[in-house]
């Protein structure tokens, strides 16, 4: 078995999604491998990463907006906000999209679906520095 394991430094622009596929997908042919596992981890409480449609942006605008009626920035019952308004918003949202995700690798290459991406999701409302340790785990061919 084969492991390979690189952190990305993702740059965000505030709440929403970035498409990360290129950049997990150039780990996963940089690791050697033809089948395997190619894990994406949030190394954060308040963004995460999805797979999800990547032909329509307005899939991830309506995903936000889905988001952000379910966990409202400010409400009235959550008691921590050492960082603003959106602080328990935003790990109250990884929760619910994850911040880790699983594809399959087939011939070297992420086994996605024709409309899939990966995409790292910021909670917060300013950008920030994140990272995602990808590991890629398989055999040779």
């Amino acid at each position: 078995m084969i492991v390979a394991q690189r952190t990305l430094e993702i740059l965000t622009r505030g709440r929403g999604m970035r498409e990360i596929t290129h950049e997990v997908g150039e780990v996963v042919s940089g690791a050697g491998i033809a089948s395997g596992l190619c894990q994406v981890f949030s190394r954060h409480t308040s963004a995460g990463v999805i797979l999800a449609e990547n032909a329509d942006p307005t899939v991830g605008e309506d995903l936000e907006r889905w988001m952000t009626q379910l966990v409202p920035d400010g409400w009235g019952r959550f008691r921590h906000r050492a960082e603003g308004p959106d602080d328990m918003p935003a790990h109250a949202r990884v929760l619910l999209a994850g911040a880790e995700t699983l594809v399959p690798v087939t011939r070297g290459r992420l086994a996605l679906g024709r409309w899939q991406g990966l995409f790292a999701w910021e909670h917060r409302r300013e950008g920030r520095r994140r990272e995602f340790i990808v590991t890629v785990f398989g055999t040779r061919a």
